[in-house]
Formats: structure tokens, sequence, C-alpha cells
């Protein structure tokens, strides 16, 4: 029996990452939707917490498109969430970077896309689909640093693995942004607002009562322990079964902190 067969019951409510955790962009990994459906049987409730630069709606029909069940989940907070009411603020167009099914997203909620290059604010989702190499959009940040633009990056993830493929991410693109010195607006894991949004959906338990999970140590791992929440790593996704590593909480000046279990999958 392992640690997820035998989840301790003080864990009434699960923040769970989906890509790398619970699919890999393409498919659900064995196991792990008889693992959330087996989990929200027992009482448990299941956030799926994710740094999906898009809604809620769209990432529930992405899971739907995938194959997870609706009952296997109670809410989702994504970073798009966050990063879309803060462009909402800016009070004018923003410039844009993502696909065109990021741009829609962000229109259908009020975001108005500049059609120019006068911007104080940047929109950034992810790659755009056709430059796959975030070195590719160098020549496109330079000017928007010498112009004081802030770059809003709705995903921290700097990669993911699409159906075994890396792919990078919108957090690639905003450290190639801070590296010239340009100023970058984060949304989602490690950063609080995120989490405050999952907990509010969870009705704003005790942290005591909470465990997430996940994939990625900068993002999943770090923002569980700097919120104070117990956390599960999954050693499967976008570490490759590479071991927990022992220097991680010395890094980010945790002192001892460790993950309460380290798993290959949810399965």
């Amino acid at each position: 029996m392992t640690f997820l067969d035998a989840l301790p019951e003080r864990y009434s409510v699960i923040l769970c990452d989906i890509w790398g955790v619970v699919h890999d962009g393409v498919d659900l990994y064995p196991g792990a939707a008889e693992r959330l459906l087996g989990w929200v049987g027992e009482g448990r409730r299941i956030i799926l917490i994710t740094n999906a630069p898009r809604t809620a709606e769209a990432v529930e029909q992405q899971l739907a498109r995938i194959g997870l069940p609706r009952g296997a989940w109670h809410g989702i907070s994504t970073s798009g969430e966050a990063g879309i009411v803060a462009l909402n603020e800016v009070g004018a167009p923003v410039g844009f970077i993502g696909t065109p099914d990021d741009r829609d997203i962000l229109e259908s909620r009020g975001v108005v896309i500049s059609a120019g290059d006068d911007f104080t604010d940047l929109a950034c989702l992810g790659l755009d689909g056709v430059r796959m190499n975030p070195a590719d959009y160098l020549a496109d940040l330079e000017p928007l640093v010498a112009r004081g633009v802030v770059m809003h990056c709705l995903n921290p993830d700097r990669m993911v693995v699409r159906g075994g493929v890396p792919e990078a991410c919108a957090g690639a693109i905003a450290d190639l942004y801070e590296g010239l010195s340009g100023s970058v607006r984060w949304y989602g894991k490690p950063h609080p607002a995120i989490y405050q949004h999952a907990l509010d959906l969870a009705d704003n338990p005790a942290k005591t009562s909470i465990v997430a999970i996940g994939d990625a140590l900068p993002t999943d791992v770090l923002g569980a322990a700097r919120q104070g929440i117990d956390c599960i790593f999954v050693t499967g996704g976008i570490h490759a079964g590479e071991p927990f590593p022992a220097a991680f909480a010395p890094q980010y000046g945790l002192g001892d902190w460790a993950p309460v279990a380290v798993v290959a999958t949810l399965g």
C-alpha cells in the first residue's frame, strides 16, 4: 500500500496540479482519474490548481476533451483568471504574445489587445505556435524593455512536456525579459494569488487540512512550501523521474522543509 492509497484523513482538501500530474497535454496518465474519483468518493474536496494562462472554463473544456470525468474535481484555480483581472485593471489596450486561441480567451473576458505599439503593458500567455524557441522573441522584447513596458506573465511555467515532447511556456519568455532588465508581473504558482483563489473555492479550510500535489519544483512544490501547505512531489512529470533534491529547502531558505511524500505518479 502506498502513501496515496492510505492518504491521511486529515487531508480533506487536495490542491492538485494538472499538467504533469493528471495528464501530459495529450492523454490522461494511467490511474490518475481513478485516484481523483476515489478521493472524491472518500468525501475529500479536489481543487485543480494550474498555471494555465486561461480561464477555468477553458481548462474544463480541455479536461473534457482529454477524458477526465467531471466528477473528479470540485473547482479549478488558474493563473489566467488572476492575470485577466489585472489586465482589465490596466484601463488601456495591451500588447500580446500567445496563440490566436489565447487572444480569443482574453478578448472574451474584456481584455483589449492593442492594434499598435503604443501600449504600456503586455500580456504574455506563451509561445505563438509558430516561433517555438523563446530566443526567437528576443528581437521583439528588446524594444519593449527600452520603452519600459510591463510584461504580465500569465503562466510562470518555463516548460511542460506535451505527449513526451518538451515545450517552452510563457515563463521562459518572461525570464528572458527580466534578463534584459524588463519588469515582469507574475501570476500563478508559486505566487500567493492563485493559492488564495484555490482556498476560496474550497471555503478557506485550515492549512493543516490541505495537501498540494505537483510535479514542478520551482512552481508546485515551492509554492506549497511558501504557503505552509503539505506537499506530495510527483517525480514522473516535468522532472522525468529525478528524486527530490536534497538541496531544495536550503536553496530557497526553507529550513528543513520536505514534501510529506514522493511518488512516481498518481496511479
